[in-house]
């Protein structure tokens, strides 16, 4: 049984261009390892330096806010369903290549989330280059918060971020983010 669904896992990744994919509770040594990997699978296909270097640079940026936001419910009653709940996947459409990676977070933090993407999404290149040195000057929040990051992946993409968001139960709900590069 589980042969079989492994296959159809497989088959799943293959017809939506997924090169590699990671599900599961992210640490640092596992997002550093994992970025290495992923640094070099893109060099061994022979894509370009700024393609190989975007795509690394995205994905550090969507696990490090997985993790840290993982990281800001410990103690909290969700703390284990949020912090293995994180899917990372580097895949290659006909727009470009694509990093998507999903988790659960709290409903109570979606609004200021999505109204930050929203932002940028509306923002063109030169805007976006401007928010971020704006952002470098402001003292950085105890939070951490994903903003300087969010900007960064905004940056790099090649077309609008994208996000979408599954509500689970009245607490919970499964946040989707793709950046194309």
């Amino acid at each position: 049984m589980l042969g079989k669904r492994l296959y159809e896992v497989q088959d799943i990744l293959r017809d939506n261009g997924i090169l590699i994919s990671f599900s599961g509770k992210l640490s640092q040594g596992l997002i550093e390892e994992y970025g290495e990997a992923v640094k070099k699978y893109m060099e061994s296909e022979e894509r370009t330096t700024s393609v190989v270097f975007n795509v690394f640079a995205v994905f550090i940026e969507q696990t490090q806010n997985i993790k840290n936001y993982a990281g800001s419910k410990e103690g909290s009653q969700q703390y284990e369903r949020i912090a293995n709940s994180s899917i990372v996947t580097i895949g290659k459409s006909e727009a470009g290549h694509y990093i998507c990676s999903g988790n659960i977070i709290e409903t109570v933090d979606l609004e200021p989330l999505l109204s930050l993407i929203d932002r940028l999404v509306s923002l063109d290149k030169a805007e976006l280059k401007k928010l971020y040195k704006e952002k470098l000057q402001e003292p950085q929040s105890e939070s951490g918060g994903a903003g300087l990051g969010i900007i960064e992946m905004a940056r790099k993409a090649s077309k609008p971020l994208q996000y979408s968001v599954t509500r689970i139960d009245a607490t919970l709900s499964f946040f989707t983010l793709n950046a194309i590069v």
